[in-house]
Parts: structure tokens; C-alpha cells; sequence
């Protein structure tokens, strides 16, 4: 062991910092190895011998309170060897049993524990039925000590590992919540983003067309982009907070107005019908990403919205005639449709795309989906 290996040690800490100091307390209980030479004047061998003894307990007795498992059995035993090395001599010995005793709780499972204390406890006999003169000052102490020291020991060292496993538990699910908050506000923020984006830069074309043929027009259209800008960062501050105040209806509106931007006829069929809250978001997260899509890759000249309640079942379809993709699997692996998708299943509802005449998407979602 090289000097900085040694120099780390002796800086500690000696003991697990969740132990406090009660396990530097406990060391005291070694004045009883002292206390028969208040009657009788010891040797100086023996005085060598016992401090020697004493000194090669202690890092075991320290080195017990941390999880070495295999070699805290190997501890629990020396102990008991040097108590049954010093029990004829010393009936203070009987504080190293009930030392062995509490170290059990570094024992896993908790049955080898208590099984290491009987193994202990069987040793304190037999160890007094090897003497020449049983001394009751030896065997009682280390009888009735040990037992409820290495009870209470193995019991609150199942109750530290008990609540570091639900602290990991908290911690983890902390973890997966955090991760599930961030994957909500990336799915929001691409819906809410990739629509008003979209808006913005099909009305700065259209500005741009207009710049020096028609003024009063093309003001219009800068009006509005200034307005999709300030109702997209609105709607993000929303997202990033967890609210959402738009409903359907006006989730509606705003995709008539992207589309007649883009020249595309919206024709729109909405039954009135009370939507649930988690429902009503998740179809106008729905109509936004649609729309989007439509604008952006279709071509499409018409789109088609419909909204009804079929046996207890909200269904919600949104068809164009563009150019719809070879197959409806191609487009699955988008981001907004991931999280379209995401959202209608935690709901218990189900996305369909089908190609038709172009493009069409259909979610059901039951009538108390987030109720």
C-alpha cells in the first residue's frame, strides 16, 4: 500500500456518512476490557497483548460499516476469536461478542444475518463451557447484549437499504418524468412551430409577390405575419408551461387561414358536440400537424375536415387530393405524426392514414378519453 493509499485512509471518513457518529460512540463499550484491572495490576505482557488485540479489532470493526459483504463475515469472526482467545483471561471479553453481534447487519440476505448472531451467540456458549470456572460476568453480558444489539442492528440496517431503494425508485421516476416533460414539449413545440412557421413564410412570399404591385395588400400580409408571430411565441410560452387555451375551433380557424394562403379550399364539417379537454387538444394538435403536411408537401387545391360522434366514439378525419406518398409507412416516420400518434394511443384512441383520392387521416378517440 503506497503512502497516498494510506494518507487517504487515515483522512477518512471512517465510517459511512449516513452512520453519524454513533459507531465512533460504540467504541467506548471497549473500557470494559479494562475493568478487571481495577482489582487486579496487570502485566506488561498482557498489557501489550490486549492493546495489540485492540488495535488489529478496530479497522475491522470500522471497516464492518461498509458493503463488503463477504469480508464482513470474515470480520465477525476474528472477532469472536479474539473474544474466545480473551475470555479465560479476561471477562471483558465478552464486549468483542456483542461488538461481533452488530456487525452482523453488514450480513445480506437478512436471514445470513440472523443466522451469523446464533452462529455468535452458539460460540459465547461455548466458549464459557470451555472455561475452567464459567464466569457469569462473561456470559451474561455477552448473552443478553448480543441478542438485542444484533436485532436492532440487522433491523435498522434493512430499514437503510429499505429506503435507499425507494429513494432510487423516486429518483428513477423523477428521471423517466422528466424525460416524458421534455418529449411533450418537443412534440408541442414542433406542432406549434412547424404551423406557424409554415404560415409565416407562405405570407412573406406572398408579400414579397405583392411589394410594389399592390401596397395596401401586401401591409396586410406583413399584419398578419406580425400577428402569427406574436400567437406562436403565445402558444409556446403555453407548450413550455404544460397549458393549452386554443380549442378545436380555433384551431379550425387558423387552418382555413394557412390554407387559403397556400390556395387550398378548406371544406369542413363539425358536428356540436361537448369534446372532452385531453381530447379536444390532441384533435387540434391533430388538425394543426395535418395542415402542415398539407401545406408543405401535397399540393393539394382541397382538403376536407370532418368531426362526428359514431356509438360513443369521436372521429375525427382530415383527407386532401394532393400527391399522396407511395405508402402511408413512409410517412410514420416523421416527428409530428410520432407524436400524433403518441398522444391518441395514450388515450386509448387509434391513427389510421389510408391513401385515397390523396392523403387521408382518421383518429378515433373514445368519448371519455382525459375525462
Amino acid at each position: 500500500m503506497d503512502m497516498e493509499k494510506i494518507k487517504r485512509l487515515w483522512a477518512g471518513p471512517w465510517v459511512p456518512a449516513h452512520q453519524g457518529k454513533m459507531p465512533y460512540l460504540w467504541m467506548l463499550s471497549l473500557v470494559f476490557l479494562l475493568w478487571k484491572y481495577v482489582y487486579v495490576r496487570p502485566g506488561w505482557t498482557e498489557v501489550a497483548l490486549l492493546a495489540g488485540s485492540v488495535c488489529l479489532f478496530l479497522p475491522m470493526y470500522l471497516a464492518s460499516f461498509w458493503p463488503h459483504r463477504q469480508r464482513t463475515v470474515l470480520y465477525v469472526l476474528l472477532t469472536c476469536l479474539l473474544g474466545v482467545l480473551w475470555a479465560p483471561h479476561n471477562w471483558g471479553a465478552s464486549t468483542f461478542f456483542i461488538f461481533a453481534a452488530g456487525m452482523c447487519a453488514g450480513i445480506v440476505p437478512t436471514w445470513r444475518a440472523y443466522l451469523m448472531v446464533a452462529v455468535v451467540l452458539a460460540l459465547v456458549v461455548l466458549t464459557a463451557a470451555s472455561m475452567a470456572s464459567p464466569n457469569l460476568s462473561f456470559l451474561l453480558p455477552a448473552l443478553t447484549v448480543s441478542i438485542p444489539v444484533g436485532v436492532a442492528g440487522i433491523m435498522d440496517a434493512t430499514l437503510q437499504r429499505s429506503r435507499g431503494q425507494l429513494l432510487r425508485k423516486q429518483e428513477e421516476v423523477e428521471h423517466m418524468a422528466t424525460i416524458a416533460e421534455r418529449e411533450r414539449i418537443s412534440r408541442d413545440l414542433h406542432d406549434l412551430l412547424g404551423h406557424t412557421l409554415s404560415l409565416i413564410t407562405l405570407k412573406a412570399e406572398l408579400a414579397g409577390k405583392l411589394l410594389g404591385r399592390d401596397e395596401q395588400a401586401c401591409r396586410a400580409e406583413i399584419k398578419d405575419i406580425e400577428t402569427s408571430a406574436r400567437t406562436a411565441l403565445s402558444e409556446v410560452r403555453c407548450a413550455v408551461t404544460g397549458y393549452r387555451q386554443t380549442g378545436f375551433a380555433h384551431e379550425l380557424a387558423s387552418a382555413r387561414a394557412s390554407l387559403a394562403a397556400a390556395c387550398v379550399e378548406l371544406s369542413a364539417e363539425v358536428e356540436a358536440f361537448a369534446l372532452p379537454a385531453a381530447a379536444e387538444n390532441v384533435m387540434s394538435l391533430a388538425l394543426r400537424e395535418a395542415v402542415t403536411n398539407i401545406v408543405r408537401h401535397a399540393g393539394a387545391t382541397r382538403c376536407e375536415v370532418r368531426l362526428a360522434l359514431e356509438q360513443g366514439m369521436i372521429v375525427f378525419r382530415i383527407a386532401d387530393n394532393g400527391a399522396a406518398l407511395a405508402s402511408s409507412a413512409a410517412i410514420r416516420q416523421g416527428n409530428g405524426l410520432t407524436g400524433m400518434n403518441e398522444r391518441v394511443t395514450a388515450l386509448g384512441g387509434r391513427l389510421a392514414l389510408r391513401v385515397e383520392r390523396g392523403l387521408a387521416l382518421e383518429l378515433t378517440l373514445p368519448m371519455g378519453a382525459g375525462a
